[in-house]
């Protein structure tokens, strides 16, 4: 049975599921009707981040330029343009057991493509949720809607997926940024250009 989750929550995903080794993370939106002319891309992206905060290098940085790791343990399975149709928009499965020993976190995060030129935030954006799933089970472990309202956020931290001792966690975060993905980049010490 899935867990549903509130902004701040955590829950362990191995700690009852010892043999979880292949999870699939869903994320989901619909755009709000408005005016504004534009289509409307999310892009979901993965940081897999060192004890210091930031990625080790550019390809510790999965999204729709670099689909996959080189490990092969994080797999992007494309870019959904439009946010149309029923259940997730966007899948990225992650194979716990080759994630590499210096990752500790692992940021799923999404942005606004061209947010500034086509005047888009995130408080254009309703419905947005995300969900991890057993890939073996094929079974929803848990789920966290984004209830805020966000005004100016042209990017955001979904959640994490974390290390603690033996075990794989999730931390419901819910956190916008301003500043689309080169902000978001900055903060897990890339430069997007």
């Amino acid at each position: 049975m899935a867990v549903n989750l509130s902004k701040g929550q955590k829950v362990s995903l191995t700690k009852d599921r010892a043999s979880l080794s292949k999870i699939s993370v869903g994320l989901g939106w619909d755009t709000k009707r408005f005016d504004g002319g534009s289509d409307f891309d999310l892009d979901s992206v993965i940081f897999l981040v060192t004890g210091n905060g930031s990625v080790k290098d550019q390809d510790d940085f999965i999204f729709y330029g670099n689909l996959t790791h080189k490990t092969g343990s994080v797999q992007h399975m494309g870019d959904n343009k439009t946010g149309i149709g029923d259940g997730d928009d966007e899948v990225i499965n992650i194979t716990l057991k080759d994630i590499p020993p210096y990752v500790e976190r692992i940021i799923i995060a999404a942005t606004i493509y061209e947010a500034e030129q086509r005047n888009q935030n995130f408080g254009q954006v309703e419905n947005a949720y995300i969900k991890i799933y057993d890939q073996l089970k094929n079974e929803t472990i848990l789920q966290y809607d984004l209830n805020e309202d966000f005004s100016i956020e042209t990017s955001m931290v979904f959640g994490e997926i974390y290390r603690n001792n033996d075990e794989w966690k999730f931390n419901a975060i819910g956190s916008g940024f301003f500043g689309g993905l080169a902000a978001l980049c900055a903060t897990y010490g890339l430069d997007a250009n």
